[in-house]
């Protein structure tokens, strides 16, 4: 576990001193390739983490997380993504009631609730007298995994553990967290994320089946 944890720091202190170095000049290819191998390896080191340490999550970390997970790509822009991050351990058993894992949301540096608008408001028409007009937004599904999935790979890199919990689409659950949040009834949960600093041995699934893979066509 340490041994990966020091190759993990060693690529990306590479990255970080070769870019620096570089000055963002075209020739200097090296920095983009250790660049690249750094972003790989957090991909690929990325766990569910299920037990943490209780420590606080800093305000400048957790900022970096969200600013990843909203970094996302969104179907035309929509960004339907509000996410509610909790850190008020005495409000977890009114929200997670029956949950059957209690200890990793009291372990945890925080909860976060990825919220999802499933509605987008279009205005009127440049001169035109009709009013905005809001409709079902398709593509919020599949908006809130890219950015829950950044999220995790941010938590990744930092450091730091956390494992999607899933809300959507299970009605019960999106009932329960809905009503405690008090969300408006076309923002939906879509997942509910504990993160803290991991405590255990936690390692990574090869989850790499060649089988899988298909070229040009099945």
């Amino acid at each position: 576990m340490i041994k990966k944890s020091y190759v993990l720091l060693c690529a990306a202190a590479v990255a970080v001193l070769a870019t620096s170095c570089c000055g963002g000049k075209e020739e200097c290819a090296a920095p983009a390739n250790a660049s690249a191998d750094a972003t790989i390896a957090t991909i690929m080191q990325r766990k569910s983490v299920r037990s943490y340490n209780g420590d606080t999550i800093a305000a400048d970390i957790m900022e970096k997380m969200l600013r990843a997970a909203v970094a996302a790509p969104s179907g035309m822009d929509i960004r339907p993504w509000h996410i509610v991050v909790m850190t008020d351990k005495s409000q977890y058993e009114k929200m997670f009631e029956g949950n059957g894992n209690m200890e990793k949301f009291m372990q945890s540096g925080a909860v976060v609730i990825f919220c999802a608008d499933t509605t987008v408001t279009r205005p009127p028409r440049e001169n035109s007298d009709a009013p905005a007009v809001t409709l079902p937004n398709p593509m919020w599904r599949d908006d809130m995994g890219a950015c829950t999935e950044n999220f995790l790979l941010a938590a990744e890199a930092l450091g730091l553990g956390a494992v999607w919990t899933a809300c959507y689409p299970f009605e019960e659950r999106m009932a329960t967290v809905a009503s405690y949040l008090n969300l408006p009834g076309n923002v939906v949960p879509y997942c509910v994320v504990p993160v803290g600093y991991p405590t255990g041995d936690n390692e990574p699934k090869d989850k790499w089946d060649e089988s899988r893979i298909h070229y040009n066509r099945w």
